[in-house]
């Protein structure tokens, strides 16, 4: 049986190389892939986990007002957050004031997950960003915040996401 040789990636052209919204794009995918494959494998999507983390960050929310901070189709939330009360990881109730409006909250089991997983996705990320050392990749998270808030204003001031 012959040796097989391994195939390198072809080479990219340095004008894409040479473009940052290009690199953020193929590392992004990469990333997501990889965390998406994760949570795949606990029979989870990264949808379970944004939701998981918007309640354990900002405490118990209308569905509504999650759709809108996660920028999620209200169906595809609804569908979420089922799966998820299901698991017992979160509690859904009927706003008393207002009966067509669903308050969401996450439970003591929803917290232990959202821990697992985001033990998971520091991995997933420490893989990413394994090329840079500590200071770097401070470095980094901190350019990334700044063109992700800029990005988040630029959107608010053209009344979009």
């Amino acid at each position: 049986m012959a040796s097989e040789e391994p195939i390198d990636a072809p080479e990219l052209p340095p004008t894409l190389l040479d473009l940052s919204t290009y690199l953020l794009s193929r590392i992004g995918k990469t990333a997501r892939s990889r965390l998406a494959e994760r949570l795949a494998e606990r029979g989870l999507r990264l949808w379970d986990m944004a939701v998981l983390a918007a309640l354990a960050d900002f405490g118990p929310q209308a569905q509504r007002d999650l759709v809108r901070r996660l920028g999620l189709d209200p169906s595809d939330l609804a569908k979420v957050a089922d799966q998820l009360a299901a698991a017992g990881h979160v509690e859904r109730a009927r706003d008393q004031a207002d009966r067509r409006r669903v308050s969401v909250s996450i439970t003591a089991a929803g917290r232990k997950l959202l821990a697992e997983l985001d033990v998971l996705a520091r991995a997933v990320q420490d893989e990413v960003l394994a090329p840079l050392d500590a200071g770097e990749r401070q470095v980094l998270q901190s350019l990334l915040l700044r063109v992700h808030q800029g990005v988040g204003a630029a959107g608010a001031r053209r009344g979009g996401p």
